[in-house]
């Protein structure tokens, strides 16, 4: 494995050697030669490293040159990186016109003294590698230079056609239903007469069975939501630390608790939170046997919470581990059936288990299916292999030797590594190797792991035939080839479909630590294997210190989260990555500036409240990350940073950084504050042609005019794909705001969102056509633009799916929208004036419609509407009728109508059999319910239901029949009823009731018994409520959880548990009393 690895970084060196050694650059003079001569050893040696990598048996001898090798190549690397970072210094110091001269600008850095300097280093390392090669002649190494010239050109190598067209689908899950219903029935219907007790059940199987998968599965079931108010999912592995499980279930439940410390301090907090309910705890990937830490776990858990019946779902490989935690039934998971391994394998290979194949494709492919050997892992990544190769690939997988390994752990990991030798990038092969840095079970954001590919060097320029490809989208080329791969899993996506972050399996992480060179350092490692380490991740400070005493120049990646770090910092000069998310510190050393070949800072929800200048000397340094930080103000030395291709923070409260328009290189920039002081006004955007994705510019009422506005040249910034425009909300004065938008005119070719804030002119500006011609504007957002009096026809596109206008007062017409093929969503809020209402097209999702207080001269018609899912209608009291036969809108799942006050009347619901949520509440012209409540037969799948606060004059509440599985019903009361209605003392499975504004109701009926499966019940806003159901109604509700009271005065008082007639009734529920709990 070294020798393969080591290509991959022997040919990155090359090219940059040899992109150095062609330029005409003054700095080259005096060691050009030996830059040449280092070109060409390199070259050579990569030529006998490719015939070591190819050695069916490798001595001693090539190992140890094969590691001499890697070490002098990182010298050469850590020399050319010291030259380019001399070369920035030299171009940031002459932009900052410190003097003008080149002698004098070099007072402190002596250019022939630079020149000796790097001359003798090269040269140094020149006489090492020529030792090398004659130490690889005397072990029998050749030149294999034909292969070198065959492949030099592709870099990156990547295997195109497994990018296109790939469907990941997470919920394909086969052949684990039942086993996960038993689950969650077990889960549900266990321990239910014990008490005080926390049961356990173990899902135990060798890796990549699908343990977590099943667990998931368990975990998002419904039942299992309703059943438990609290669901907590930890990752443990290895080591069981209890203190830490304990942190990380606490920052589940509440994630502004993440870094409370001390156990007795975390146990509190868990008591205090998990108080008079029960949860369901996931304890993923546990391997501790050690009873005695099992029992303290419990023992803290126990004493959080009172509440019996909580559980706890634990995935093991080992089964001692399960006899140890066990309370419940083990669940050893089986294998798959042949059938469902080829179900698996069909679907990856084609993403259609439904596709005709030939003969020898089914042969060929059941064959591979028994090799699966019921793994759905394997089947899974063999799948993905079968996906890019043809018969003749299907055949050389099933001719493998790795068959005749034995079943288990062991052939998973080499299938998975079969995988692995097949993707043809030497780069891609680094780039998964480095995803062992995070911990098992890390959400690991897609756009943070290819800018820390990048800060390693693992992206280079893109091969001569596809000279516009940036290193960013050669790493999302990686990414999308790794995920195709099943080398990541678990993807999630932004409202845009666009990829966010994923997760690895336990055993491709195993694998890729397996296959690392990066030699990561864990808590468990010794310090003694600290002297050749590259990377570090997670490690304790005393291996730190080791590392200090042996190689510490040699690091070049560390992810360090706890508070000792200004002395260490200064003896890791050869870092490239410097990851300080979540570290316990208040400050960033002076010394961050010396680190030369830094590429990557993060310091994200640190303590810290300013940068020292000296970054401002980081000049290698591609990406900062500073979210969640609450930073006074950048300092000004940060226009240093030409190199910097990505910034994130959050500008709220701080002073924005004077001369970021130097940095040119820039492709993230999500927020752009105007400021009035020379440095930072709009004009900085100028030379920031590269950026890309989201850009929200604020306070745009800063910007004096159009002509200024037209500085920030956003017409040539051509990757913007969300573009924000916002002005202050509170202004005293109104300025030209319609000037000032006509001037930031953007590049129409790749936006996707467009969104106009506190906009006060009354029109929207003329390049508004030209954007919407643009086929890919999916999103439009228009809010709180009083002044605005119109949106143009033209601000629709084909391509639009979502449209929110919101507090635009000065509108009274919107434009057509029937003619919007892909519109999905449409949100109407605040439009005081609107005088119609638009009609949708056939394409709508959702319809949402917020005060609108003008009567309507035009109400659409939802006939049409066969896909519309949502509709919201509230706080309108202009409207006075809802759009006709909406009873058509059969797709219709949730329907939310409130605060209409003028409307008497609502269609009928007949035909709405796909409702599962329906309200209708605080209508006070209303005075009937519509058809469809009258029948319990219509609207069969209603699980959630909130009515009332109807016609004040009605003496009862109105007739309403719904299905006895109902589960959430909140009911509105008005002064002249008297008591609850009848009738929902039949919805057995209602889990939750809220009474609310019933103030002429003294007394819960005592047939509130019925509701047996009632856990939650609300009592808000009843001022003459005085009595609960006897004590015998109150023992009959079993399941009863929690009961929360709010603004009932008299009920309040006699609930007081020091002498409250009601107290007894209820003392043995968990209560909470205007908001403190009894």
């Amino acid at each position: 494995m070294a020798a393969e690895f080591l290509t991959f970084g022997a040919e990155g060196i090359l090219t940059r050697v040899a992109s150095l050694a062609e330029q005409e650059l003054s700095l080259l003079w005096g060691f050009k030669g030996e830059l040449t001569t280092l070109r060409d050893s390199l070259f050579k040696l990569e030529a006998m490293l490719r015939d070591a990598q190819h050695l069916q048996v490798r001595g001693e001898r090539v190992e140890m040159w094969v590691k001499d090798l890697e070490g002098i190549a990182h010298e050469a690397d850590d020399v050319l990186d010291e030259y380019e970072y001399e070369l920035l210094r030299r171009k940031v110091e002459i932009q900052n016109q410190i003097k003008k001269k080149v002698l004098n600008f070099f007072s402190r850095h002596n250019p022939i003294a630079f020149r000796r300097k790097m001359a003798h280093k090269i040269k140094n390392i020149n006489a090492s590698l020529a030792n090398l090669k004659n130490e690889a002649a005397s072990i029998g190494l050749v030149d294999r230079s034909t292969l070198v010239n065959a492949t030099s050109h592709d870099i990156g190598g990547l295997d195109r056609e497994t990018v296109s067209n790939f469907d990941q689908d997470e919920k394909y899950i086969v052949g684990r239903k039942e086993v996960a219903s038993d689950i969650v029935t077990t889960l549900i219907n266990s321990g239910k007469n014990q008490e005080n007790c926390l049961s356990v059940m173990a899902i135990v199987g060798m890796g990549g069975l699908g343990k977590t998968t099943l667990a998931k599965s368990v975990y998002n079931n419904p039942e299992i939501g309703r059943h438990f108010d609290q669901k907590i999912w930890v990752c443990v592995s290895a080591p069981f630390e209890v203190k830490k499980i304990l942190s990380e279930i606490l920052e589940c439940l509440k994630p502004e608790k993440a870094g409370i410390k001390g156990k007795a301090t975390i146990c509190e907090n868990l008591q205090e939170d998990l108080k008079g309910k029960t949860y369901l705890l996931v304890l993923d990937d546990v391997w501790n046997d050690d009873r005695n830490k099992w029992d303290d776990l419990m023992s803290c858990l126990l004493n959080a919470t009172s509440t019996k019946a909580s559980k706890i779902l634990v995935t093991t490989r080992n089964v001692s581990v399960s006899s140890i935690v066990q309370t419940l039934p083990t669940c050893v998971l089986g294998k798959l059936s042949e059938d469902e391994c080829w179900c698996i394998l069909k679907y990856k290979a084609f993403l259609d288990t439904s596709v005709v194949l030939t003969e020898d494709q089914e042969r060929i492919g059941r064959e591979i299916a028994k090799t699966c050997a019921g793994v759905p892992l394997v089947a899974k990544v063999l799948g993905n292999m079968m996906r890019s190769q043809d018969i003749d690939g299907w055949r050389s997988i099933l001719e493998s030797r790795i068959w005749d390994l034995p079943e288990g752990e062991e052939r998973i990991l080499s299938v998975l590594k079969l995988s692995f030798d097949k993707l043809k990038s030497p780069y891609l092969k680094q780039c998964f190797a480095y995803c062992s840095m995070f911990v098992k079970d890390f959400e690991i954001e897609k756009d943070d792991l290819i800018q820390l590919w990048m800060a390693q060097g693992l992206l280079y320029p893109s091969p001569p035939n596809r000279r516009n490809l940036e290193m960013e989208d050669i790493g999302n080329e990686y990414f999308n080839i790794l995920l195709n791969n099943s080398f990541f899993q678990d993807v999630e996506k932004d409202w845009y479909g666009n990829i966010t972050s994923c997760k690895m399996h336990d055993l491709v992480h195993d694998l890729a630590e397996l296959v690392s060179k990066t030699k990561k350092l864990v808590s468990k490692t010794k310090s003694n294997d600290s002297n050749e380490t590259r990377h570090m991740a997670h490690i304790p400070t005393s291996v730190l210190q080791g590392v200090l005493e042996r190689g510490a120049h040699k690091l070049r990646s560390l992810f360090w989260n706890v508070e000792v770090l200004g002395d260490f910092l200064p003896n890791f000069r050869g870092l490239r990555v410097l990851n300080l998310y979540l570290a316990d510190i208040k400050e960033l050393p002076i010394a961050i500036g010396k680190l030369k070949h830094l590429r990557y800072l993060d310091v994200s929800y640190t303590k810290i409240k300013a940068l020292p200048k000296s970054i401002g000397k980081l000049y290698n340094l591609q990406t900062l990350r500073m979210e969640g930080v609450n930073l006074e103000e950048l300092p000004k030395e940060l226009q240093n940073l030409i190199n910097l291709r990505h910034i994130y923070f959050y500008p709220h409260g701080m002073k924005f950084p004077a001369g970021m328009g130097r940095l040119t290189n820039l492709r993230t920039l999500q927020y752009f504050t105007v400021g009035k002081e020379t440095g930072r006004g709009i004009e900085e955007l100028a030379r920031l042609n590269l950026l890309k994705g989201l850009l929200c510019i604020n306070n745009l009422e800063r910007v004096r005019d159009g002509e200024e506005a037209k500085k920030a040249k956003l017409v040539k910034k051509t990757n913007i794909s969300k573009l924000t425009f916002q002005w202050a909300e509170d202004r005293s004065s109104i300025t030209n705001d319609e000037e000032v938008l006509e001037g930031l005119q953007p590049h129409p070719s790749k936006l996707e969102l467009l969104e106009f804030f506190n906009f006060m002119g009354d029109k929207c500006p003329s390049w508004i056509m030209s954007i919407c011609s643009c086929a890919l504007l999916e999103s439009v957002r228009i809010s709180n633009c009083p002044i605005l009096a119109y949106l143009p026809d033209g601000l629709l596109t084909t391509s639009l799916k979502k449209l929110v206008v919101q507090n635009c007062n000065g509108i009274q017409l919107l434009p057509v929208t029937q003619a919007l093929p892909s519109l999905c969503k449409l949100e109407i809020t605040g439009c005081q004036e609107l005088s119609s209402l638009p009609s949708g097209p056939p394409s709508l999702r959702k319809l949402s419609i917020f005060c609108c207080n003008r009567k309507p001269e035009s109400v659409p018609s939802l006939l049409d509407f066969t896909c519309l899912r949502e509709l919201i209608i509230a706080d309108s009291p202009g409207l006075t009728s809802l759009p006709i036969r909406l009873e058509s809108c059969s797709s219709l799942e949730v329907l939310k109508i409130s605060k209409l006050p003028n409307v008497e009347s609502i269609p009928s619901l007949d035909n709405l059999t796909n409702l599962h949520e329906l309200k209708i509440f605080c209508c006070d012209g209303l005075k009937s319910l519509p058809n469809g409540l009258a029948i319990t037969s219509c609207l069969t799948h209603l699980k959630t239901l909130e009515i009332g606060g109807f016609w004040k004059e009605l003496d009862s509440f109105p007739a309403f029949q719904v299905t006895s599985q109902l589960e959430t019903l909140k009911l509105w009361g008005w002064p002249k009823l008297k008591s609850l209605p009848e009738q929902i003392q039949h919805l057995t499975s209602l889990t939750c009731l809220q009474v609310q504004c019933f103030d002429g109701t003294e007394a819960l009926p005592e047939w509130l018994r019925n509701l047996t499966s009632l856990e939650y019940l609300d009592i808000c806003c009843c001022e003459n409520m005085m009595y609960l159901p006897t004590l015998e109604a109150m023992q009959c509700l079993t399941k009863l959880k929690y009961i929360f009271i709010l603004d009932c005065p008299l009920l309040k008082e006699r609930c007081n548990k020091e002498n409250g007639s009601e107290w007894p009734k209820i003392s043995h529920i968990p209560l909470e009393v205007d908001y403190l709990r009894w």
